[in-house]
């Protein structure tokens, strides 16, 4: 988003609830396989499952109506080029670090094919990016198209469950449902977010509580990724996130939550350094027995580590890690077309 357009509290604290899931997976998964031993964390990382993507695809898709009409240059910069950037960058800094161990398995040809593959196939932890981008452009060239056959495809490619064994192609057919819809449903979103904000709070954590329950018996049952079930449970728990972030955006409480939604992008980007040196560290000097405290702590590295980076560097010759420079902003300065969604509209549920 950019710095003019209104934030609304609750996509921050949705965001951040999405970002710190998605780290506290990898940490919990991360420690797991290093210690060929399950945690207590586990069975919470697949409860999660079901809605922890779907809503973060979701919520990215929200405010797209508001640059989906700009010429295709000022477009292809700010969805394109801006996250490819990244993308790359990051890309680049990964493959470097893993270098050594690539090189010891296939040499140099094998640093230099594993920074090509990527090209292609998205690298590690940072295939978000490289979807996001995709699904920018897609629907982009799917803005004339009827939005509810748009929907049905989406909906059916989900159901069908595709494995190609390309990343793009199976994480396409999977989690492009959930961001066409945050873009299509924009307005039934805010609403629905707005409905939330007028209601006793009681009565909405009964909902969360109903939905938590439902959610834990499809887990436990085995059922979560069942066709259609799967498509259900992604689409509820995104509401369900909406809905506790609407309650968290009443309180100060969990203003940090808000700030790593502000800046999920440095956390997303950054994470894994962290969540390996702390993860590598505990576990070789063993000062923790708790494999499920292992996880936690090791996913507080992973959160506060690139927000500590990135005050660090910023304004340094180092920005460029967290922010585009001037240089890969091609685009920059085309006027774009009048919106099709008023985001002051939205900024009606702001807290």
């Amino acid at each position: 988003m950019s710095p003019t357009s209104p934030r609304i509290a609750w996509v921050d604290y949705a965001k951040g609830l999405c970002i710190v899931l998605v780290v506290l997976m990898h940490s919990t998964l991360g420690v797991e396989k290093a210690a060929g031993s399950l945690s207590w964390l586990h069975g919470f990382i697949e409860w999660a499952r079901p809605f922890r993507m779907p809503d973060f695809f979701l919520i990215s898709g929200l405010f797209l109506s508001a640059r989906i009409d700009r010429p295709w240059r000022s477009y292809l910069d700010s969805k394109l080029i801006h996250f490819g950037y990244f993308y790359l960058l990051w890309m680049t800094l990964q493959v470097l670090m893993r270098s050594y161990g690539l090189a010891q398995e296939a040499g140099l040809r094998g640093v230099l094919e594993a920074w090509a593959l990527g090209l292609v196939e998205p690298f590690g932890t940072l295939w978000f990016i490289y979807m996001l981008a995709v699904f920018f452009i897609a629907v982009k060239v799917l803005r004339h198209a009827s939005p509810v056959l748009v929907v049905i495809a989406a909906a059916f490619l989900q159901m069908s469950h595709i494995e190609t064994g390309w990343l793009v192609i199976d994480e396409f057919a999977a989690r492009f449902v959930y961001f066409y819809a945050g873009y299509s449903l924009a307005r039934l979103v805010f609403a629905y977010a707005e409905s939330i904000s007028a209601r006793k709070t009681w009565g909405v954590l009964a909902g969360l509580a109903v939905w938590a329950s439902v959610n834990t018996l499809a887990v436990e049952a085995g059922v979560a990724q069942l066709p259609g079930i799967g498509l259900a449970l992604g689409l509820i728990g995104a509401a369900a996130v909406i809905a506790a972030a609407v309650l968290l955006a009443k309180t100060r409480l969990a203003a940090p939550l808000r700030y790593c939604g502000r800046n999920s992008i440095v956390i997303y980007l950054a994470f894994f350094i962290f969540m390996a040196a702390a993860r590598i560290l505990l576990l070789r000097l063993m000062v923790i027995d708790d494999l499920g405290l292992v996880a936690l702590v090791t996913t507080a590295a992973g959160v506060t580590g690139p927000l500590l980076l990135f005050w660090a560097i910023r304004g340094t010759a180092l920005a460029f890690l967290f922010r585009r420079p001037q240089w890969a902003r091609p685009g920059r300065g085309t006027t774009a077309a009048p919106s099709r969604f008023d985001l002051r509209r939205a900024a009606a549920v702001r807290r």
